[in-house]
């Protein structure tokens, strides 16, 4: 899978570099064509020489190669490359790249990187444990980099790895997988041509005075993805979606947005629409209750206790659920606080779903305003488990698996 892939191989200034040696060793063997950037430090654990012997190819450091103003052009190697590894990354690297500090020819090359991006951490367990460096991996990982850790291969969700940099074969098995998957994906480019697909997103809100509405803190990020990720694959997207931020907008002419505000008025699109779909994705955190009466003008302070009684909202997934056809698929989310999997193998069932996608608010990076999120896919057969991704990445683990049934 790596034949002809050209790669850019970042070096920093670990005692591990010696270790890209062999990194490049297996890159070339599989007939990759390799391009090796080093940082100042880097130079001090291993020799540029070394490194041009093994990839035929003079080694980049600085911006400029003469004093004749010769210069290497970072933005050219980001748009020649068809993946950068940094192999090994220090703290420090990884700090800069989180960060943008572009002071080097390899963070600068990062920055106009337009290839997929792999980082292998190399450091002591304290500084890879230490809160600063967990918080620049999530960065890195939430901008869509891939971080390869000892004994995990991409990033876990807990970031369980001991700061020691992952074996060379196991880096290069990383990319291979990748490519592999790549492949794949290219192929799957017209594979719900034809397909109608509601999915829901973001938060319902429930007026109490005109100012004031009982809400959640859904952004709506995952149902986007979601949205996209079946445009990209040749469907039509009908997107009910719930107030969310004015950046939030789907990529494709595929996807046609029906904007919303309340759970009563996202039922009503969604009971209107589905018996059309040949899917439906139920992503919106729709809210349960809403209040029994809603004040025509502000409610002012009075001083005294405010009592607000509520009532049930529409059951937007029971109701499709029951109006399912032979030939539909449903799909359900459940976000969950405890007794995950119990409350969402009972849903499963009560809702009718093909499908449900259940995360936890305690997961860290999983749940609502943010980037990521770490998912279980269950079904009436089992579970299967994934690992913390982007959002754009888990949208795919989803359709792959509507695409199954």
């Amino acid at each position: 899978m790596l034949e002809g892939k050209k790669i850019v191989l970042g070096i920093t200034g670990s005692i591990a570099a010696y270790k890209s040696c062999l990194i490049i060793r297996q890159l070339v063997k599989r007939g990759a064509e390799v391009q090796v950037v080093i940082t100042p430090a880097g130079k001090e654990f291993i020799t540029p020489i070394t490194l041009s012997a093994l990839t035929s190819k003079p080694v980049i450091s600085d911006f400029f190669s003469q004093r004749d103003g010769t210069w290497h052009s970072h933005v050219d190697l980001g748009l020649w490359a068809d993946a950068m590894l940094v192999a090994p990354a220090t703290a420090s690297t990884i700090g800069k790249m989180a960060h943008g500090v572009a002071d080097n020819m390899l963070i600068t090359t990062y920055l106009s990187m337009k290839a997929p991006v792999f980082i292998a951490p190399a450091m002591d367990l304290d500084m890879y444990a230490h809160p600063s460096t967990q918080q620049n991996l999530r960065t890195l990982q939430a901008y869509g980099n891939h971080i390869i850790e000892p004994g995990t291969g991409f990033l876990a969700s807990k970031l369980e790895g001991k700061g020691r940099m992952e074996e060379p074969e196991n880096i290069v098995a990383c990319l291979e997988r990748f490519f592999a998957q790549q492949g794949s994906a290219e192929g799957r480019e017209n594979s719900m041509k034809g397909k109608r697909v509601l999915i829901t997103a973001g938060p319902t809100y429930e007026k109490i005075d005109p100012v004031r509405f009982i809400g959640n803190y859904s952004s709506g990020k995952m149902g986007f993805a979601l949205a996209n990720e079946c445009a990209s694959r040749g469907a039509q997207v009908e997107l009910v979606c719930g107030p969310v931020s004015a950046s939030m907008q789907a990529s494709s002419p595929n996807v046609h947005r029906t904007d919303v505000e309340s759970a009563q008025e996202m039922f009503e699109a969604c009971k209107a629409l589905f018996p059309s779909m040949d899917s439906a994705i139920l992503c919106a955190a729709v809210a349960d209750f809403t209040p029994e009466t809603t004040a025509t003008e502000k409610i002012k302070r009075t001083g005294e206790d405010m009592v607000i009684r509520l009532k049930p909202n529409p059951d937007i997934a029971a109701s499709l659920g029951q109006m399912k056809k032979e030939g539909q698929t449903l799909v359900g989310f459940a976000l969950e606080t405890n007794d995950e999997e119990s409350n969402a193998q009972a849903k499963l069932k009560k809702k009718n779903f093909d499908f449900i996608v259940l995360n936890s608010l305690k997961d860290e990076g999983a749940g609502f305003r943010t980037d990521t999120n770490k998912i279980t896919i269950i079904t009436a057969e089992g579970k299967t488990e994934f690992p913390l991704k982007s959002k754009p990445e888990v949208a795919k683990d989803i359709i792959d698996k509507l695409e199954e049934i």
